[in-house]
């Protein structure tokens, strides 16, 4: 095993739970590669989710896929990233590009699809995506995170109908008077 990894598999098992030894751990191994995508990926990822810094997550991630595309570890975490900082143009060109990439999880992808059209409020469609999500999953583990997705859409599907029908009550009691 190379040193950079050692240093690597700290700075996962410390994250998000001790930063201060993650950032530490990174350090190290960036100093050891520059160019391995994964410590530039977990680099994004604490800018993105723990700085909430977008722009400087983006800058990781695409130095990342800069140096190999078929960084798979990336794509999840920079969808998000686009989804959040509402680049949500940006965020479906990389979601296309990302279903072609052999070896990449595409249930993941297709969450994060789903995930999209809900910020737009394409509930719908949304929902269509978790669907073809379920289809191409393999993890057992991951069933709960589709479920959870596709609950969180349904809620926000009765919350609109929900709107609707007080309206028409309203109308209906005008009517009765």
């Amino acid at each position: 095993m190379k040193t950079i990894d050692k240093y690597l598999f700290q700075a996962l098992d410390n994250y998000p739970y001790s930063l201060e030894e993650t950032i530490e751990s990174l350090d190290y191994a960036f100093s050891y590669d520059d160019k391995n995508t994964m410590v530039l990926c977990l680099y994004g990822r604490i800018q993105a989710e723990q700085l909430w810094n977008y722009e400087e997550a983006k800058s990781y991630f695409q130095q990342a896929l800069a140096i190999n595309i078929h960084a798979l570890e990336v794509y999840p975490h920079y969808l998000q990233t686009l989804i959040l900082n509402e680049d949500y143009e940006e965020a479906q060109k990389l979601i296309d590009f990302a279903l072609t990439i052999k070896g990449i999880n595409k249930s993941d992808i297709y969450v994060k699809k789903a995930i999209l059209l809900e910020v737009q409020h394409q509930f719908k469609n949304a929902l269509r995506e978790i669907k073809n999500a379920k289809l191409c999953n393999l993890h057992f583990a991951f069933d709960s995170d589709i479920s959870e997705v596709e609950k969180r859409i349904k809620v926000k599907m009765e919350l609109l109908k929900k709107k609707k029908k007080p309206s028409k009550s309203i109308k209906d009691s005008k009517k009765k008077s």
